[in-house]
């Protein structure tokens, strides 16, 4: 007779995955475990409409059209490709119920897959408390604004965050004065532009002002870097430019660092000095609420959506994931969409 204890005690088939919904998984990633059928997918998920032909997919590769017409015909008997034929040509989509698991494979997974490194441990907070304190101070003395406290808690937050990021720990300091000066400069900003609008009682309270951008992906080592590098060379000082990242990487991608140091970006807003001119930064709620335009590139379900905010989402490949020339096509893919959203806050 089975006691009440072992009877009540869970076993370990209440903590795993059902058979059945095993079997459809395992299936889904069967399909997925080739690496032209990835780059179909990638490629078809982040293009600008969403859909490409055939042919468009059979120039990732040198393989023979059947090999092509192959691979695209598992992808849809899995389930992960939808197509159409349209005149002469035939369109391949993503399915709308994978859209979201794809974008956590490229977006997440993938670059965890390419290359994970151990880094070493930075200090802990109680370890950088005397030059958190003194950073806090500075702070304080140079935005008067903001009271004290608000600088301490800032700092402290800021420190963590870029601590639970990873990486080097060599310039962790720097770092996190350079982050918490901009999030005080973004919540100073937010503050003034909801007073204005309080008082005015409409959006062109803050025409005036020098239109902010945020640009936004997973892991901030890419993508919404090199967008943010791009806007700050056409524009100058003539638009605040911000990026961040939902789960930021421990270091911009080695590829997307060439790309920003032959851009030269003297000018950076954000630039202190060489040690703090790219590096990844959590998303925060104040970056949100002093931006005027919102550009996503990947995790536009994270970000939040604020009212008279501005929200674009770029459906732009991941460099870090891309060959050398996939690097540059989406190099020029962002440089065209930067100049054409330049165009459109500064038209004059």
């Amino acid at each position: 007779m089975t006691s009440p204890t072992a009877a009540s005690t869970p076993t370990l088939e209440s903590h795993a995955i059902g058979a059945d919904a095993a079997s459809a998984v395992a299936a889904t990633l069967k399909a997925l475990a080739d690496p032209l059928r990835l780059r179909m997918l990638s490629a078809v998920s982040t293009s600008a409409g969403g859909e490409v032909t055939v042919g468009d997919l059979a120039t990732l590769t040198e393989v023979s059209q059947p090999t092509v017409s192959h691979h695209l015909r598992v992808l849809r008997e899995s389930g992960l490709l939808a197509a159409d034929r349209r005149g002469t040509s035939v369109w391949y989509r993503v399915e709308p119920a994978y859209r979201g698991a794809l974008s956590t494979l490229l977006d997440r997974f993938a670059p965890a897959a390419v290359g994970s490194s151990e880094a070493p441990r930075p200090a802990a907070l109680a370890d950088a408390e005397p030059a958190l304190d003194h950073l806090a101070a500075s702070l304080a003395e140079r935005f008067p604004a903001t009271p004290r406290g608000e600088c301490v808690r800032v700092v402290r937050e800021s420190y963590t965050a870029l601590l639970r990021r990873g990486g080097d720990p060599t310039h962790l300091v720097p770092l996190t004065e350079q982050f918490a000066r901009q999030r005080i400069i973004d919540a100073e900003r937010a503050h003034a532009l909801e007073t204005a609008l309080a008082e005015a009682g409409g959006p062109e309270a803050g025409a005036s002002r020098t239109p902010q951008v945020l640009f936004v992906c997973v892991a901030n080592a890419g993508r919404s870097q090199l967008a943010a590098a791009l806007l700050r060379h056409h524009a100058g000082d003539r638009v605040a430019v911000r990026s961040a990242g939902s789960a930021p990487a421990p270091d911009v991608h080695a590829t997307v660092r060439t790309l920003l140091a032959e851009l030269g970006d003297a000018g950076a807003a954000e630039e202190v000095d060489d040690v703090t001119r790219f590096y990844p930064k959590p998303l925060t709620d104040d970056a949100v609420r002093a931006a005027d335009v919102v550009v996503t590139m990947g995790c536009g379900d994270v970000c939040p959506v604020l009212p008279g905010t501005r929200y674009e989402d770029w459906p732009v490949g991941d460099p870090a994931l891309a060959s050398p020339s996939g690097v540059a096509a989406i190099r020029d893919e962002l440089d065209r969409r930067v100049r054409g959203l330049l165009a459109d806050l500064l038209p004059a």
